[in-house]
């Protein structure tokens, strides 16, 4: 017998006891238990570090969570540099839940900052109080060629330290009309730094160990490398960005439109709203801040961002239980983790403990294929409009809305909406909804542990 057909027989065996691959619609009491309650289970520093390294941290924290007005000028909006367009005005108000530096949290701030120190802006029809926070990119210009950026939300326009500034939000209900408009949600940061410290070839190394597996179940994906040094990017919706601190240094200046060292020049160029020098964010000569941390304070706040999100903690699972443990090996079992890949190992740090760390985030950090039903027509460095990374899992069970567009709180409907034409994932799901409904409750119980 072949490799390839003896590891056939081995998988199909490994799920006959629990399922038959015949597809079948879900039936039965399954549900989404729902949040996980009680405290965060994410959030602070990674353990081990040291005196200077937690002092760091305690400043660039209280830098993701500084409110930025247009010049710094507004009560409780002591940062400087929120630009003609923006999406948000502090890191921590859209990476909010459960704790600074997690994703939505269940009352959208962006509402309330349509109107905030006298802006004039309208609240877009995507978004609403109860809803995720949301940015929007266009998928075709006027001409019909590829687009694919971000228009922000709203303008600084009629803003009390704006005087003069009259730009206009681009007409979102014509364009949502037009289904021209891909939405995305905030993406959690905990425990980043191990993923950017994870060497490419550890990557590769752990995406070859389930190879057999995925082509058996259909599966293929493929890294998003960066078009300059073929390294492998693995931050954001589609891993298109390399580093922690390219993808602060883009946020920065995308969601609130501050131009930093990274990204200096204004989105928007109208000349009667260029109220700050640039660029607006920019490593500090004289420390005024004396947070305690002499390197936070004299860095920028884009390196700020940058280290919160490299030396903050992954998030923590719950204590086992029998059904967590039941869907655990379940998820195996139908063939989740091909994608969802449970650990990885980091490789030698300059932070203090952080060397050949064994980490759980359930991501190979791919980018697959997911079929009509999730394409938004967005193409990112080599992933195209139909293919998204897979989404790191850990933390998800206290996470308020899932996939890439923020459409559905219920972990249930999450999983469903893996299967559309073209999805690499129409062969797990099919198995998932093969499973009898208390194995299926498991599995949702134990997504609801991590």
């Amino acid at each position: 017998m072949s490799r390839l057909a003896l590891s056939l027989a081995l998988l199909i065996a490994g799920l006959g006891a629990t399922a038959s691959v015949a597809a079948q619609a879900p039936a039965g009491p399954v549900a989404d238990p729902g949040p996980r309650g009680g405290a965060p289970a994410a959030g602070g520093a990674l353990p081990g570090l040291g005196a200077a390294e937690r002092a760091f941290f305690r400043g660039a924290l209280a830098q993701f969570m500084t409110v930025d007005s247009v010049t710094g000028s507004m009560p409780g909006e002591t940062g400087s540099g929120l630009s003609p367009r923006f999406n948000g005005n502090f890191c921590a108000g859209c990476h909010a839940y459960p704790a600074a530096g997690g994703s939505s949290p269940p009352t959208n701030p962006q509402v309330s900052l349509a109107t905030l120190d006298g802006a004039k802006n309208l609240t877009p029809g995507f978004i609403y109080a109860t809803g995720p926070v949301r940015e929007a990119r266009f998928v075709r210009n006027p001409d019909g060629t590829p687009d694919g950026s971000v228009h922000d939300l709203f303008t600084i326009t009629g803003r009390r330290d704006a005087a003069g500034c009259r730009v206009a939000q681009p007409d979102f209900a014509a364009q949502v009309a037009a289904h021209n408009v891909a939405l995305r949600i905030p993406t959690g940061v905990f425990g980043l730094g191990l993923v950017e410290n994870t060497p490419d070839d550890a990557l590769v190394a752990d995406d070859r160990a389930h190879a057999i597996k995925k082509a058996l179940l259909g599966i293929a994906g493929h890294f998003n490398r960066s078009a300059n040094d073929g390294t492998i990017m693995r931050f954001g919706w589609k891993a298109q960005d390399k580093s922690l601190l390219v993808f602060a240094g883009e946020a920065y200046n995308v969601e609130q439109g501050v131009t930093n060292e990274l990204f200096p020049n204004e989105r928007e160029t109208h000349p009667d709203c260029q109220f700050t020098a640039q660029p607006e964010d920019a490593t500090f000569f004289t420390n005024t801040i004396h947070s305690g941390s002499t390197a936070s304070d004299l860095s920028s706040a884009t390196v700020n961002f940058a280290g919160f999100m490299r030396l903050s903690t992954p998030p923590t699972p719950a204590t086992p239980t029998p059904s967590t443990l039941r869907g655990q090996q379940l998820f195996v079992d139908v063939g989740c983790e091909a994608c969802h890949s449970q650990t990885h190992k980091t490789t030698r740090s300059i932070y203090t403990a952080q060397s050949f760390v064994t980490y759980h985030p359930y991501s190979d950090f791919e980018v697959h294929k997911m079929g009509t039903g999730l394409a938004d027509g967005i193409t990112q460095g080599s992933a195209d409009g139909s293919e998204f990374r897979t989404a790191p899992l850990w933390g998800l069970g206290q996470r308020l809305f899932f996939l890439h567009d923020g459409r559905t709180s219920d972990v249930l409907a999450a999983i469903q909406a893996h299967a559309s034409p073209g999805s690499e994932a129409d062969l797990v799901i099919r198995r998932f909804n093969a499973l009898t409904p208390a194995q299926r409750q498991d599995i949702l119980n134990f997504l609801r542990s991590l």
